[in-house]
């Protein structure tokens, strides 16, 4: 059965257009929620039904300009405060294969090969995300007390391993995924098949 898109991916002023409705709702949503307002508060005070609000919070709708000035209004703000997000610049970064740069993580054991793929770590945002490519050989060692903040999503791409989490112990084969609290002692226990590579995604909060 074949998925039928709502929208037209070839169509770049719909892309566009849905953009602009995506900006405008999380600068509404952000501004109530710097007040402190609830959906219902909000809607009551600008005397539209709560749907609407969630609605164009959401990018479900293209407020009008009459819509917006009875938003700037009850937010004390000018219209101009709602496209703020719209043409602000968003971070992203391309890494050709081979060109990723060498790295070593904390605690790094002998012949565990990391190839970071990218980092950023936006203005706007409150969390880190770190991508490597991780290269296990037979001059790897084992260690499985791997531990530091945040979250972490591995993906194995090559080979065979057993990898520990806490006191859970996973087989990983190519396609196997596994995604967890990297706070818990964590890491490859057992080489089974080398060479073995796998992408390893972690997520961090920034101070």
């Amino acid at each position: 059965m074949k998925t039928v898109l709502s929208q037209d991916p070839h169509n770049t002023a719909q892309f566009r257009e849905k953009e602009l409705e995506l900006a405008i709702g999380r600068q509404v949503r952000l501004l109530r929620k710097q007040r402190g307002w609830t959906i219902a508060q909000f809607a009551l005070d600008v005397d539209v039904s709560e749907g609407m609000i969630s609605k164009i919070e959401n990018g479900q709708v293209s407020p009008s300009l009459s819509m917006l000035q009875l938003l700037s209004r009850s937010l004390s703000v000018p219209l101009t405060a709602f496209f703020q997000g719209y043409e602000e610049h968003r971070p992203v970064m391309q890494v050709k294969a081979g060109e990723g740069a060498e790295a070593e993580r904390a605690g790094t054991r002998a012949g565990h090969h990391y190839t970071m793929l990218g980092h950023l770590s936006a203005q706007s945002s409150s969390v880190v995300v770190e991508p490597y490519l991780i290269t296990l050989s037979e001059e790897s060692d084992t260690f499985k007390t791997f531990q530091h903040v945040g979250m972490e999503f591995i993906f194995m791409i090559e080979g065979f391993v057993t990898y520990r989490h806490g006191s859970e112990l996973f087989q990983l084969a190519p396609g196997d995924s596994l995604f967890f609290d990297a706070d818990a002692p964590h890491g490859p226990e057992t080489l089974t098949k080398l060479p073995a590579r796998y992408l390893s995604i972690i997520c961090y909060s920034q101070e």
